[in-house]
């Protein structure tokens, strides 16, 4: 209920005249007129809000500026859904995963990740700019919580909201910069209770703060999966055409290649449990190239070329080039050839230490103590690469794997043109 001396003022939201409190936090009063603006760092009760993330850039009265620290003035114009906007905050999105080491399937708060729930509400297939890997740690010190540091956005909020009952801080930034470290004030945490440490847990957007005693809270129960972050509805499935239907569109079989690179096949097996649909398939393409067919050698030129898997070895670029030479159409299917997924958790380590574990220090290491070594085997790479930092792909197919109705109508929109837009629920990065 307003209080009675609060000021209503008149703003522009999106060129809409609306009437709002003024003073009012810019994405409340959005919020509360329809308006979705994301945001990891924003708590209502938090003034002013941290303005960490910049996911909430909008523009006010034409100028750049996050709107959890704006306040509504009488007269002020905001800018918020237009599409310079949108792809502004998608790239921040896209940043923020390049910039850290975030494999959403080895995630314990995949499906509840603020983070990863943007970046399906964004439609980001995979960042624009290149992986960086870097080097953190995982912090196992505290009493109660876990500090995962490589999914750390520092977004500030356990900064600001997590004490003691004596009011003690528990969080703090440490160091400056790129280096900056969210940091555990160790004697504090101790003191925490059972309740103090799950809402640590549940405030982080991402999953940095685990609960060392109860990690998962309710298993199987994904929050993002069925319902965008904003709430609003998601895109309606196009109807699938039916063989006939593509036939006509098609005026010859297309031709087809596969491959799995540094990947475990699960894309590949995702194809075929197409089931029935590899049948409608098959009479609108030919497989060339592929573990499918076994053809191991391209014989002809293919319209498209399904790759899974990243690439750690020379082998797997060199074999990557020649797809792009001899396909007209380059797709990534799957987590491990748009980001490196799993293989890339060596990418945090220097090669040599992966060789020497792996080799000489592991249980099953043989008696020899040495490193395979020989001119027919592939080359290990310094670190596994998506397939985008190799070669220009066209499209890209997330989800580790992807489910197989998702391939089959990708593939199909691609070859053939019918049309399709990707449902929220199959839209997933695990």
């Amino acid at each position: 209920m307003k209080a009675h001396d609060e000021k209503e003022v008149r703003i522009l939201l999106d060129g809409k005249a609306i009437t709002c409190p003024e003073g009012g936090n810019l994405v409340r009063v959005a919020q509360e007129n329809g308006v979705y603006i994301p945001t990891l760092c924003f708590f209502d009760h938090i003034d002013p809000s941290p303005g960490t993330c910049r996911v909430c850039t909008v523009k006010v009265n034409g100028k750049y500026t996050a709107a959890c620290q704006a306040t509504a003035k009488a007269g002020m114009e905001v800018e918020v859904m237009t599409p310079e906007l949108l792809d502004y905050r998608k790239a921040v999105v896209e940043l923020l995963f390049a910039e850290g080491n975030h494999i959403c399937p080895l995630c314990e708060k995949s499906g509840k990740c603020t983070l990863q729930a943007l970046g399906y509400e964004m439609h980001m297939e995979t960042p624009r700019f290149p992986y960086t890997f870097p080097d953190r740690q995982i912090d196992y010190r505290p009493t109660h919580l876990m500090l995962e540091h490589h999914r750390c956005v520092q977004c500030k909020r356990c900064v600001e909201d997590v004490f003691t009952d004596d009011g003690k801080p528990v969080f703090f930034f440490q160091q400056r910069g790129k280096d900056t470290v969210v940091a555990v004030d160790y004697e504090q945490e101790a003191r925490l209770t059972p309740e103090q440490a799950h809402r640590a847990m549940d405030i982080c957007p991402v999953g940095t703060i685990l609960l060392k005693e109860d990690t998962i809270e309710a298993p199987g129960h994904r929050k993002y999966d069925h319902v965008p972050i904003s709430e609003l509805p998601p895109p309606a499935a196009t109807e699938k055409p039916g063989a006939v239907a593509m036939v006509a569109a098609a005026e010859q079989k297309k031709v087809v290649a596969t491959v799995s690179l540094a990947g475990c096949f699960g894309c590949h097996m995702s194809m075929l449990d197409m089931d029935l649909d590899l049948l409608d398939l098959l009479q609108l393409v030919t497989f060339n190239r592929s573990p499918l067919t076994d053809i191991k050698q391209f014989t002809t030129r293919c319209d498209i070329g399904l790759i899974e898997g990243g690439c750690c070895s020379d082998e797997n670029v060199e074999v990557l080039r020649k797809f792009r030479e001899n396909c007209d159409i380059l797709v990534s299917v799957g987590a491990c050839a748009i980001n490196g997924n799993l293989p890339a958790l060596r990418n945090w380590l220097p090669l040599e230490q992966v060789m020497t574990e792996a080799y000489l220090d592991a249980p099953t290491a043989d008696a020899t103590g040495l490193i395979p070594h020989h001119e027919d085997l592939p080359k290990i790479l310094d670190k596994v690469y998506p397939c985008h930092e190799v070669v220009k792909i066209d499209y890209f197919i997330p989800g580790c794997p992807p489910g197989a109705d998702h391939i089959y109508k990708v593939v199909q929109n691609i070859l053939f043109g019918t049309n399709f837009d990707v449902p929220y629920e199959i839209f997933k990065y695990d």
